[in-house]
């Protein structure tokens, strides 16, 4: 297998996790195919979805004849397979960080944030339907204690392990693009200065840029 094999990415442009695996692609400036897949359909996961994922979730991957799904083994497939900028520290401290950082933004934020509040605050008004306000109330402790996490781990040297991109910063992206859409992630980023620079920095990228949905 060469690195010149056609690469294509299954899924949804508006998927969190979608846009987490184009921008490992973007960063290591790869060319690649964004084939669109609607898991929500309503005659339900197109067949030939389920043969690349049998789970029917998104994104999927292939690179040649190379299969992949599950985001976290793609990204770090992409790191290790094609040359251009490392996101994964060499360093097994920062390494172990960054690690950490998306394990909080995969187990605890990534639901908090998107699905409870974003979706619910958000997507619901621009769907014309009432929120669900108290499963937002009930979000709103442990979306603090996600973001009061996250800027105590983050170092605040451009990134947030380091002065250079990770993985950490390509999970957790595409989770704040939705968040910071909610009128309440104003309050709840109040002293969260170290992440408040991060996103305005971040946000900014060429990589986020190219991969808006």
């Amino acid at each position: 297998m060469t690195t010149t094999e056609v690469v294509k990415l299954y899924g949804a442009a508006w998927s969190v996790y979608v846009r987490i695996a184009r921008l490992a692609l973007e960063e290591k400036q790869i060319k690649y195919s964004l084939v669109e897949v609607d898991v929500f359909a309503a005659s339900g996961v197109p067949k030939e979805h389920l043969e690349r994922h049998p789970f029917g979730r998104i994104p999927a991957f292939e690179h040649g004849d190379f299969r992949l799904y599950e985001t976290g083994a793609i990204v770090r497939y992409i790191d290790e397979a094609f040359p251009g900028v490392k996101l994964q520290p060499r360093d097994p401290k920062a390494r172990a960080r960054a690690n950490q950082i998306i394990a909080i933004l995969d187990a605890y934020a990534y639901r908090t944030l998107v699905w409870d509040i974003y979706v619910e605050r958000v997507v619901s008004t621009r769907e014309g339907r009432l929120a669900n306000e108290p499963k937002i109330t009930a979000a709103l402790p442990r979306a603090a204690v996600c973001l009061s996490e996250l800027t105590r781990l983050s170092d605040d040297q451009g990134f947030l392990i380091g002065g250079e991109v990770t993985l950490a910063d390509l999970y957790a992206a595409p989770i704040f693009a939705c968040f910071m859409q909610a009128h309440e992630a104003a309050s709840l980023m109040e002293g969260c200065e170290k992440l408040n620079r991060w996103w305005r920095r971040f946000s900014t990228r060429e990589s986020m840029s190219r991969t808006q949905p």
